[in-house]
């Protein structure tokens, strides 16, 4: 199962909105329901918007059909200029638009507009297929940070529903407990569109991984309470320094892990990475309607006329990050030189790389699918280690024992005890 497809000049999206209730697949055809899919996170996730703001600029390229070269790239400028405009955050979607362009523009006009845009709709799928092995890959190369029989808090959805492969946090916890670490999940509701309660656990169910649900507001204190041995989540930007924009909500956890001495690691491929961004105070900050503050799930919750603030992100500084795990390697503090080497795709970070070999496509189904199915927990055995030593500049991260690691922890968090017993 995907979350998105080309499907015949189609795009076929799994929609968000109405998950956990509905498994419904949308065809668009058009730009501008492109635009609406994303703008309205139908469609939604760093990696995922990639896939789908190149699969836009692909589908106008070859929608309706021309025999004009001048014609198929004029329409895919068009399509790129209205799909990077929806989101401004996710660094990926405005990357995956400029490699699709990049890829018409660079076949000879005198080639034919059938070959331009064939060559366009090639690199879309491209986009999908590399992020697929890097979510792959990334999830073998974070297998380091997990303890045996640990609780993982995660923030907000990072699953299939938003890459084209398993994930990248989460693909990581899936992983983790494919291995046979013997995991628990703990997922915070993320406010205020509830993308953990609905999206997260809904994906945790399926694949047989025990799992609990807190509230937003909660989570730092299980941290502070050493109730958890590890924070993970993803990235919507990363910046030249380290510095990572994700969903809001997540500096308070990467504050109370840092306080607590517990692993902040942050999964995300190079793709998210934006080297042209200095530092966290350059990323744009996406402001969203009031009414999702205001209402839940639709229905309202505040009093007529009440004002709401509604970033969807906010920046965690390097300073409070112990590692990026991307496909090429993982950084550690300085982050710096060291995302400059994985995004150089030096030598130092390919020795690092997992190996993936690519899957083939998969079909999808433009009808109500059924739910996948839940993954069977393997019997436990030693996980494979991955290389860890760091880019040739950068520093490992001391290792600090927390008193969570130097006597036992009877206080486990209480709900990730009774979902480990169902």
């Amino acid at each position: 199962m995907r979350s998105i497809e080309w499907k015949d000049g189609d795009i076929v999206v799994i929609d968000q909105t109405v998950l956990p209730g509905r498994l419904d697949y949308l065809t668009l055809r058009l730009t501008d329901e492109v635009a609406e899919a994303i703008r309205s996170l139908r469609v939604r996730g760093a990696p995922a918007l990639g896939i789908a703001g190149a699969m836009g600029v692909a589908q106008a390229a070859v929608r309706p059909h021309t025999s004009s070269a001048k014609t198929v790239l004029e329409r895919a400028e068009q399509a790129g200029t209205q799909l990077a405009a929806t989101r401004p955050t996710a660094v990926n979607l405005a990357w995956g638009i400029r490699r699709v362009l990049a890829k018409g523009h660079a076949i000879p006009p005198t080639a034919g507009a059938l070959r331009i845009a064939q060559a366009m709709v090639d690199e879309a799928l491209a986009i999908q297929a590399e992020d697929e092995e890097a979510c792959t890959a990334m999830a073998k190369l974070a297998l380091e940070f997990f303890e045996p029989k640990g609780v993982v808090l995660t923030h907000c959805n990072t699953g299939f529903l938003c890459t084209g492969g398993n994930g990248t946090a989460l693909g990581a916890i899936r992983l983790a407990h494919d291995e046979g670490l013997g995991i628990v999940v703990v997922a915070t509701e993320t406010r205020p569109l509830l993308q953990g309660a609905r999206l997260t656990a809904w994906e945790l169910g399926h694949l047989g991984i025990p799992h609990a649900l807190v509230v937003d507001g909660a989570a730092p204190g299980l941290i502070a309470r050493k109730e958890v041995s590890l924070v993970i989540v993803g990235a919507d930007r990363v910046a030249a320094n380290g510095d990572v924009a994700n969903k809001v909500g997540t500096y308070p956890l990467a504050l109370a892990a840092s306080a607590a001495g517990i692993p902040f690691v942050v999964v995300a491929p190079t793709s998210t990475v934006d080297l042209s961004v200095p530092d966290g105070r350059a990323i744009p900050v996406e402001e969203r309607d009031a009414s999702e503050v205001t209402s839940i799930l639709g229905a309202r919750a505040a009093p007529a006329g009440t004002q709401a603030i509604n970033p969807a992100f906010d920046v965690t500084p390097a300073s409070l990050i112990t590692a990026i795990v991307t496909e090429k390697g993982v950084a550690r503090p300085p982050f710096a030189p060291a995302l400059r080497d994985l995004g150089n795709g030096s030598r130092r970070a390919a020795a690092r790389t997992a190996s993936v070999k690519p899957k083939p496509a998969r079909s999808v189904r433009s009808k109500p699918a059924r739910s996948p199915k839940a993954v069977s927990k393997k019997q436990a055995r030693s996980v494979k280690t991955v290389s860890r030593r760091p880019p040739k500049r950068v520093k490992a991260v001391s290792k600090k024992k927390s008193p969570a690691k130097q006597k036992s922890t009877p206080r486990r968090v209480k709900a990730a005890k009774r979902a480990r017993r169902r």
